[in-house]
């Protein structure tokens, strides 16, 4: 195994957006059927922006030549608060390792690289939304629950 951990360009779209779409089939239970058309076009519009102009980082992982995951990390900044002067947030999402590669510290490297790209940002607050599979690694890098946080469903 020669793993290669690759910061994602421009020209990394294509793939970028295929593992979004991959991710969130898995995250969402999703068969292979549903149509994540109009998710598709949005990922790609969103990667060719946040790429750009630096809210968004996202890491490759490679076997050699072979795509074995991804991690990214998006940056948003709200009003300042008490806890977090600047205001500046990351949001770790689109986590991903090949089933046949789990297991290997692939993800906790990938992990490692997004936090140092947001702590060397300056950026305090660090997030996620972890799966069932996920949180055992997340809490072993030592994230804890939100307890406080709530979200108004769509109607």
């Amino acid at each position: 195994m020669e793993l290669i951990y690759k910061r994602a360009a421009l020209e990394d779209i294509d793939l970028l957006t295929e593992t979004r779409i991959e991710v969130l089939r898995a995250a969402n239970r999703l068969d292979a059927d549903t149509d994540m058309s109009l998710v598709e076009s949005e990922s790609r519009e969103y990667y060719q922006r946040a790429l750009a102009d630096g809210s968004h980082t996202a890491y490759l992982v490679f076997d050699g030549g072979l795509f074995v995951g991804a991690g990214a990390v998006s940056y948003y900044t709200v009003m300042p608060t008490y806890h977090n002067p600047t205001g500046q947030n990351a949001y770790i999402m689109n986590m991903y390792t090949r089933p046949e590669y789990r297991r290997k510290g692939i993800a906790m490297k990938t992990l490692e690289l997004l936090v140092q790209d947001a702590r060397g940002r300056g950026v305090r607050r660090i997030s996620l939304d972890a799966t069932d599979m996920g949180r055992p690694m997340y809490e072993a890098y030592g994230f804890v629950p939100m307890p406080c946080e709530m979200e108004l469903p769509e109607q």
